[in-house]
């Protein structure tokens, strides 16, 4: 599934349009490695260098698979993947992806899921830092008792797609 840091070199990038805002693609060595959000927090995923490349092939079916998505033909994505982070990230990354098309699971949940219990800050730590944003669902992770908690997209893409997903009527976004 990856690396554990990220590549020194610079990476082929492409920003498409969605319901949430321009989402930009990042590959690396044929992998999608990061969808980042319009307004990104600096910092939350460490990338070097981006530069334009939108037919770059995983990136060109990244952009499909996501239009598909959003017009409600695809449930989950099927690209190839490569996570940089720590072995518990990655943990937590892989978890996320259990969690099926119009569910939500817990912090909690997904700390139990991984055999650390006692780590649900790790967990949200973990799941803040998600470089793979929608293809990797970190959206349905809720905070206890169903409250809405960050998200690096902020909480009204993070509704959006939970309202989405669920098949009840999204407002609009913006």
């Amino acid at each position: 599934m990856g690396d554990r840091h990220a590549p020194a070199v610079s990476l082929p990038a492409r920003t498409v349009a969605s319901p949430v805002g321009a989402l930009t693609l990042v590959a690396d060595q044929g992998r999608l490695v990061a969808v980042l959000w319009p307004d990104d927090r600096a910092g939350r995923v460490r990338l070097p260098p981006l530069y334009d490349h939108p037919t770059e092939p995983v990136l060109a079916e990244a952009a499909i698979q996501l239009a598909a998505y959003f017009a409600g033909r695809r449930r989950h994505f099927d690209l190839p993947l490569a996570f940089y982070g720590t072995p518990f990230q990655r943990r937590v990354w892989l978890a996320l992806q259990t969690i099926p098309y119009g569910e939500t699971r817990s912090y909690a949940a997904i700390a139990a899921q991984i055999d650390s219990a006692a780590a649900v800050r790790a967990v949200g730590a973990a799941n803040g830092r998600n470089p793979l944003s929608i293809v990797v669902p970190c959206h349905r992770v809720i905070g206890s008792g169903g409250r809405l908690t960050g998200f690096a997209g902020g909480l009204t893409a993070k509704q959006y797609l939970l309202s989405f997903e669920s098949g009840m009527p999204a407002l609009p976004f913006g």
